[in-house]
């Protein structure tokens, strides 16, 4: 999958993921490959990204809405 996390001011993550791990205004959720598409509204909290090397990265963001769709993922966070 490829992840892009996008803030007003510039963008703050792009690359290969195999996994990300949501801060969902209903409640946290995973994206995994070939996840369903969705749009979803995000709350302030922890963006968990694991990238294709096993790497794990955190971002803070301060709310935003994600899009999941054909294995592309794109997070617009208020802020990180």
């Amino acid at each position: 999958m490829f992840l892009e996390i996008i803030t007003p001011d510039k963008k703050v993550y792009s690359g290969e993921v195999e996994a990300v791990k949501l801060p969902g205004a209903e409640g946290s959720f995973g994206v995994l490959d070939n996840h369903a598409p969705i749009i979803a509204a995000l709350k302030k909290g922890t963006v968990k990204v694991t990238d294709s090397n096993k790497n794990v990265e955190n971002f803070e963001i301060n709310g935003g809405v994600v899009e999941v769709l054909n294995n592309n993922i794109i997070i617009l966070a208020e802020s990180v």
